[in-house]
């Protein structure tokens, strides 16, 4: 068969429409990026029924071809699943029969010509390199099996300790392999690619950080939003998808050990956790003292428009952060762990403030809401440091040098 023109397919672990995630933003931009370059499938999984539909409307007049199917999988099946086949939770967590079915079809009737998959789940629906001569680019975004070795050093006395040593180990092999047969293996950040560079004993001809960017005209503070419900004081907010544990840890340790130190000096301080899925853990959060859960929002720009600091005092972060990039690209003043700012090219103290402990971190957030002025020229100088360093045309031009097609 003659191929005519280049033809693209997308496997995404989840649909990319809406980009209200941090996962769907990037797999979201790097959709539009190749839908410059060729025709796309997209082959995606989605978490529920209501999340396909959504996606299928939006997405299939701006495809060549479309599927999205509902992942069924549950955590307690997809362990008993890999120790009994030897597989990492997490693909089998992804795993999907029909999907499976419908990437075979379409790479059988020889149309493909290129693959990108977006996040390491979706690996397993690769062809074998003697099935598909194409390019083939795989967006592992993170190190996961890095961050399961974080998980398991956190569980170290508990019953999930065994559960994240076998991920880590599993998985970080499967990652491993999976970069070894592929053309090209993307990172969210230089951190990260160094990270896999090292564990995989691959090099940067291989492995290749292509980072994150910020659509700052979406999010510019001199659009109008409409006012959050709140009171009188100066208000933190923290923005991210509230059933995942890294948020899930930081807002507890926000809300328990720091909020309390700044409402010694600022007794009207607010706390505000804005996200989708909160868990019954970060429900309760709402209990204490100037801390406020809102659930899922329409939009997070109102909330980053009304803090007086946005925080992020997560204890354990891999590659770049999208909610620092809105919240810097919205002129907010930001406060960030050291693990949160990592992948951020920014200049701690002149473009955020970066601090680790209770007490630091407590400090940082009164100074800002101590000095308006200063925290106001913070902002202005982020906000200028995200419209010069990270637009996403910039930062997802490699993929068409990496499959091989001109702009």
């Amino acid at each position: 068969m003659i191929r005519v023109r280049p033809e693209i397919l997308f496997l995404v672990h989840r649909a990319p429409w809406p980009p209200d995630r941090g996962d769907r933003i990037r797999s979201w931009h790097m959709f539009e990026a190749l839908a410059k370059l060729a025709p796309v499938h997209v082959a995606a999984l989605a978490d529920n029924e209501q999340d396909a539909a959504i996606a299928r409307a939006k997405m299939a007049p701006l495809c060549k071809s479309l599927m999205v199917e509902v992942r069924k999988a549950s955590r307690p099946q997809a362990l008993v699943q890999a120790v009994l086949t030897g597989d990492p939770v997490s693909n089998r967590l992804f795993r999907n029969a029909p999907l499976a079915r419908h990437v075979g079809g379409l790479l059988s009737h020889g149309d493909v010509s290129h693959i990108v998959a977006f996040s390491g789940q979706m690996a397993q629906y690769l062809p074998p390199p003697s099935h598909f001569s194409g390019p083939v680019v795989m967006d592992f975004v993170d190190v996961d099996s890095a961050k399961f070795a974080t998980y398991a050093e956190q569980d170290r006395r508990q019953p999930l300790h065994w559960v994240h040593a076998r991920e880590t180990r599993v998985l970080g092999a499967y990652e491993a392999e999976v970069a070894r047969r592929v053309d090209a293996s993307l990172f969210v950040s230089e951190a990260e690619a160094a990270l896999f560079r090292a564990r995989s004993g691959l090099g940067s001809g291989k492995v290749r950080a292509v980072e994150n960017g910020i659509d700052t005209e979406r999010f510019d503070p001199a659009l109008t939003f409409d006012a959050v419900d709140g009171g009188d004081g100066p208000l933190a907010v923290f923005t991210g998808q509230m059933d995942y544990r890294p948020n899930i840890d930081a807002v507890r340790w926000f809300a328990a050990d720091i909020l309390p130190l700044i409402r010694r000096q600022h007794p009207a301080a607010r706390f505000a956790i804005v996200g989708r899925a909160p868990t019954y853990d970060v429900r309760a959060l709402a209990r204490l003292p100037g801390v406020a859960v809102t659930g899922e929002v329409a939009d997070v720009r109102p909330w980053l428009a009304a803090a007086d600091a946005v925080v992020a005092p997560l204890l354990l972060a891999r590659g770049v952060q999208n909610k620092l990039l809105e919240a810097m690209a919205m002129a907010r003043p930001v406060v960030a762990s050291a693990a949160a700012a990592e992948g951020i090219d920014a200049v701690a103290g002149e473009h955020l403030l970066v601090t680790d402990d209770a007490a630091g971190m407590a400090a940082a957030v009164g100074s800002l809401f101590d000095d308006r002025e200063g925290a106001g020229r913070m902002g202005q100088a982020a906000r200028a440091r995200m419209i010069s360093r990270y637009g996403w045309d910039a930062r997802l031009a490699p993929l068409g040098e990496l499959l091989g097609l001109p702009a």
